[in-house]
């Protein structure tokens, strides 16, 4: 009976997927679904598409087995990203008309800095993509009681199939849909599991003092206020993000469905902190991993919730993997491949778009099959390469200061100092240290052009 019913979700979301492929006539439909988005389209859409696997399912697993010290993100962090990227960035890159982060720094810096803003941009959507497929493989292995590296192979053949067909505009439209599933299948769970503990008293009391500590043991303030600033100003500058807002009307829906995301995602996302925190206490297996909530949920809900929770988590989850595989396609198309081929109309550059499509999904695949938890891999998207891009669209977005120079010294120094802090020398605090350089380098950049041309004048 699950596995029938995780086939008519499947055979939906391609329905939907066909259904939107007849709307599509070139690159804009796909990549930015014709920026014809309406505010409560982009607002329950950019909540679905960061509420995904990594929330679900990576955070809730993290939560049960280290407090919520490990995911101290949830939910507050990502919700505080949403609301600032929707007052800071959306309205103005939409009043623009772009199709991708990487067309900003081709308008504002020049192309040199255009081709390394989509160079750092594409790695981290792939990461993501990754973790998503983890989440996804995870859920199915959970119901049909397969190993998880042929689920991971299976989802990632039908993740791509779905890109390919619908773009942006299925996936938001899936949103929609399975956004409301997904919120009463977490009320029923989150009911079913406090009954399970011996009511609400019970289930407070089962929660050990050690979860609730937001510190880790033995962390340094450094340490601990990199671990917010990672999901609040790492995530920002995600391509998955930027192209929900640029797909919207006018640049007025895109900052009002920005923060009609923010405000969704802080109400919601306070059920996977129940979920780890309770159901821990209650017995559940923690060292589970990211197959934590979905054995929880098969072991508390009746066949039948099951099996609409497992859909509508699974549909979900898909459609926020095929926004990382968009977006590597947008920017691969958009901001390399049209480099390439200057004359390449919307038809050709369609067809370039979803082939990039296939190829994002077997490195995301690839990814997948070495990354440990889903969790870790968001973490990792969420830092790697953000530093450079933040700072140049920051400050190149609101002021005049700085050119070309300054973006590509903010790129590479960011990228430089993620790598010794957090890999060669492990150090505390390494996104903000590399917030820190790309900022240096931005600046430095920009003050030794003027020099320049004030020296040149003279």
């Amino acid at each position: 009976m699950i596995l029938a019913a995780l086939v008519f979700y499947v055979v939906l979301q391609l329905a939907i997927a066909v259904w939107a492929s007849r709307k599509i006539a070139g690159d804009v439909d796909y990549l930015v679904a014709g920026r014809r988005l309406g505010m409560f389209a982009v607002g329950i859409s950019v909540f679905a598409t960061w509420f995904g696997g990594e929330t679900v399912m990576g955070a809730s697993a993290t939560i049960a087995s280290e407090g919520i010290a490990g995911a101290r993100a949830e939910p507050f962090g990502y919700a505080i990203c949403l609301v600032l990227a929707a007052l800071a960035v959306a309205g103005a890159l939409r009043a623009k008309g772009y199709i991708t982060l990487a067309d900003f720094f081709r308008d504002r810096f020049g192309g040199r800095a255009e081709i390394a803003a989509a160079c750092v941009s594409i790695p981290t959507s792939v990461i993501w993509a990754a973790a998503q497929l983890l989440a996804l493989a995870a859920l199915l292995a959970t119901v049909a009681g397969l190993p998880v590296d042929i689920t991971l192979m299976a989802v990632t053949g039908l993740v791509i199939l779905y890109t390919l067909l619908g773009g942006l505009l299925a996936s938001v439209v899936t949103d929609i849909l399975q956004g409301a599933i997904v919120l009463v299948g977490l009320i029923i769970l989150l009911f079913a599991l406090v009954d399970h503990a011996g009511g609400p008293a019970a289930a407070l009391a089962s929660i050990q003092p050690e979860q609730l500590i937001l510190i880790a043991p033995g962390e340094s303030w450094l340490a601990r206020l990199d671990a917010f600033a990672i999901p609040i100003l790492g995530s920002i500058v995600a391509q998955e993000l930027i192209s929900r807002f640029l797909g919207s009307k006018t640049a007025k829906i895109a900052v009002r469905g920005g923060l009609l995301a923010g405000g969704l995602y802080l109400a919601v996302g306070f059920f996977p902190l129940a979920f780890g925190l309770i159901g821990a206490g209650a017995g559940f297996d923690a060292s589970a991993g990211d197959l934590f909530l979905p054995n929880l949920a098969a072991e508390l809900l009746p066949t039948a919730l099951f099996v609409m929770f497992a859909g509508a988590l699974f549909s979900a989850v898909l459609s926020t993997v095929d926004s990382a595989l968009l977006a590597v396609s947008a920017l691969t198309t958009e901001n390399l491949y049209s480099r390439v081929r200057t004359k390449a109309g919307p038809r050709e550059k369609l067809v370039a778009a979803r082939v990039l499509t296939v190829v994002a999904g077997v490195c995301a695949y690839v990814v997948a099959t070495q990354g440990d938890t889903i969790y870790g891999l968001v973490e990792l998207a969420s830092s790697l390469g953000s530093a450079g891009l933040l700072v140049s669209l920051l400050i190149g977005l609101h002021t005049r200061f700085g050119d070309e120079w300054s973006a590509l010294a903010a790129l590479a120094s960011g990228l430089l100092a993620i790598w010794l802090g957090d890999w060669v020398f492990e150090i505390p605090g390494a996104f903000l240290f590399s917030i820190l350089a790309a900022l240096t380098g931005y600046a430095l950049a920009a003050l030794a052009s003027l020099a320049v041309q004030r020296h040149s004048r003279t």
